[in-house]
């Protein structure tokens, strides 16, 4: 698999060194360098200091390789496991992502509400209401006098929905997406429920936030999500969102500096293409500049003084992706095929590739926080 980054920037991945254990390494001409110490043992250290960026371009280290030979080795079917792979670029922060953050997407959440899981109901549903619930949304701000005029109206119009109230109402859907240590990296496969006959990837922006409620930095993300499960009822969330290796993100870091900000995230455009061995080929993209709320509002309302974090977040922003378009059945949307190979890229942060199995055929999570400890330990790195 080619790895595709940025071609600029502060680049920070986490790299499996065979018979050493995960590494934080900076991107540098070409080459993954190994800056692993006890100042810095985890991705997670690194996003504490007041000035991450500025660490990690200065920070001595030892090659562990091209960023070419790693990515090629990080493709999951064909991995020598022997030689070193990319790992997600997150370690000990919670993976918290945002739900209904786009109007188009918020669109296609009441849809699913209404069709209680149904794709061919969707269709009839999407054909009557969609078009104008879009209309009347997408220039509302959350929370907003204007917006609480519009839920009123949609009241009485008998078209309210709880994903609208999380849309246009003042809080935002902040919810975990993964347990910490578990999102795969770029070339992993990631997984799909088996009793799911209607899914999907949502190609996202993630932040990473330090402890004190900092951003620091961005990543590409796949929010694999069974539209299905989640539409019959929103309390079964959890269900259709938090399963072995539903959470990819990648392919690295990259960290706020002279070069990226904030600003540059608000107004990215993430791209999707999805290629499937049934020669279905899907294309998409999700625009940051449409987003309802802001990144910062979103990390805001994510990590504060009533919510801490002490290792930091990760968090999902939310996608303007909908998938529509019919793959097996006329009105029947888009869903997966085992083999789907999905891409989300974006110019600031690489391509994010992924491949799409079950969820028990995906390489197994079996490296979580307690083994890292005890991996850092025997070290010398605590």
């Amino acid at each position: 698999m080619d790895i595709v980054l940025p071609q600029e920037g502060t680049l920070i991945a986490r790299v499996e060194r065979p018979g050493i254990g995960p590494a934080v390494a900076v991107v540098r001409g070409g080459e993954a360098v190994d800056i692993t110490s006890k100042e810095v043992a985890t991705v997670r250290d690194l996003c504490e200091l007041d000035d991450p960026a500025g660490y990690a371009a200065s920070a001595e280290g030892e090659s562990v390789g091209t960023v070419a030979a790693i990515g090629a080795n990080s493709f999951e079917a064909d991995r020598d496991p022997e030689k070193p792979w990319f790992l997600a670029p997150c370690d000990l922060q919670v993976v918290k992502a945002c739900g209904v953050t786009f109007a188009g997407s918020m669109v296609e959440r009441v849809i699913e509400e209404r069709a209680a899981g149904d794709p061919a109901l969707a269709h009839d549903i999407r054909s009557r209401i969609g078009a104008r619930i879009g209309d009347t949304l997408s220039n509302l701000t959350p929370g907003s006098p204007e917006a609480m005029e519009v839920k009123k109206a949609l009241i009485e119009e008998g078209l309210w929905s709880q994903y609208l109230e999380v849309g246009i109402g003042p809080d935002a859907e902040v919810f975990t997406k993964a347990p910490v240590m578990s999102s795969v990296g770029t070339g992993a496969h990631v997984g799909i429920h088996p009793m799911s006959s209607w899914n999907n990837p949502e190609p996202e922006a993630v932040l990473f936030i330090a402890s004190s409620g900092k951003v620091v930095g961005a990543a590409l993300g796949n929010d694999v999500n069974l539209r299905d499960v989640e539409g019959r009822s929103a309390l079964l969330l959890g269900e259709a969102k938090d399963h072995n290796a539903t959470s990819a993100i990648g392919p690295v870091l990259r960290l706020f500096d002279a070069s990226f900000s904030i600003d540059d995230v608000r107004k990215m455009e993430i791209d999707l293409h999805v290629e499937g061995f049934d020669g279905f080929v899907m294309d998409g993209s999700s625009d940051m500049s449409q987003i309802s709320r802001d990144p910062l509002d979103l990390a805001a309302q994510t990590l504060n003084d009533n919510h801490a974090y002490p290792d930091g977040a990760v968090l999902y922003c939310g996608t303007l992706f909908a998938p529509t378009r019919d793959r097996d059945t006329e009105g029947g949307g888009f869903t997966h095929h085992i083999g789907d190979r999905v891409t989300i890229s974006s110019r600031q942060l690489g391509a994010l590739t992924n491949q799409v199995h079950h969820c028990a055929d995906c390489a197994r999570w079996d490296f979580s926080a307690s083994h890292l400890m005890r991996n850092l330990a025997g070290r010398g790195l605590l």
